[in-house]
C-alpha cells in the first residue's frame, strides 16, 4: 500500500468524503488485524475476544471520530493501537481477569506480569503528571511507533523521545512495584 495513497484517503476522509472511507478501509484492514492479533497473542490464553471483534471494534470507533485531522498512516495507525488498547482495557475492567503480557512487562521493566488495569491506571498517573512521556509510551507501546515516527509526530527530537522514554520506564516501574496503599 502506498503511503502517499493511504495519506491522502485519510486526509480526504476527514474532510468527510465518505467514498475515501469506502476505499481506505480494504487498504488498513490488513495492518489492523495485525495489530489486533499482537494484542490478543499477549493476553492470556482463552480470551474472549478474536482478532475479528477486536478489529471490527476498533474500526467502528474509528469511523466515529468525526473530528479528527488524519495527519498521515502513523498517526491513523497509533490511533488504532490505542483504541484497541482502550477495548482490551474495558473488557478487562467488565472481567477483571486480564494480565499484562510479559512482553509487555519487560518492556516496562518489571520482574513479573501485572494486572491490565494497574498498568492502564499507572499510565494514566503518568500522564497526568509527565504528559509528554505517558505519550511517548502509548505511541510506542501500544501504537507500534518507532522514535522517529514518534518524534514527527510530537514535534520533538529523537533524542528527548529516548530520555522521556527511560524516564517512562522508570517511573512506570517504580510506581507498579510500590506497595498497593489501602
Amino acid at each position: 500500500m502506498a503511503t502517499r495513497t493511504l495519506t491522502r484517503l485519510l486526509a480526504d476522509w476527514s474532510q468527510g468524503d465518505g467514498e475515501a472511507l469506502d476505499r481506505l478501509a480494504p487498504l488498513v484492514y490488513g495492518k489492523l488485524r495485525q495489530l489486533a492479533s499482537s494484542y490478543l497473542r499477549r493476553e492470556r490464553p482463552g480470551h474472549v475476544l478474536e482478532t475479528r471483534a477486536l478489529v471490527n471494534e476498533a474500526f467502528l470507533r474509528l469511523i466515529g471520530q468525526s473530528h479528527v485531522s488524519w495527519q498521515n498512516r502513523s498517526h491513523f495507525f497509533a490511533i488504532a493501537s490505542l483504541m484497541m488498547r482502550r477495548i482490551l482495557v474495558e473488557h478487562a475492567r467488565r472481567k477483571r481477569a486480564l494480565c499484562l503480557p510479559i512482553e509487555a512487562a519487560a518492556e516496562v521493566g518489571m520482574s513479573e506480569a501485572s494486572d491490565v488495569l494497574a498498568l492502564d491506571e499507572a499510565l494514566r498517573q503518568l500522564s497526568i503528571r509527565h504528559p509528554q512521556a505517558g505519550k511517548i509510551v502509548e505511541l510506542r507501546f501500544f501504537g507500534g511507533l518507532n522514535e522517529s515516527e514518534i518524534a514527527e509526530m510530537l514535534g520533538i527530537s529523537v533524542p528527548t523521545v529516548k530520555r522521556r522514554w527511560r524516564f517512562a520506564r522508570a517511573w512506570l516501574y517504580r510506581y507498579l512495584a510500590a506497595p498497593a496503599t489501602p
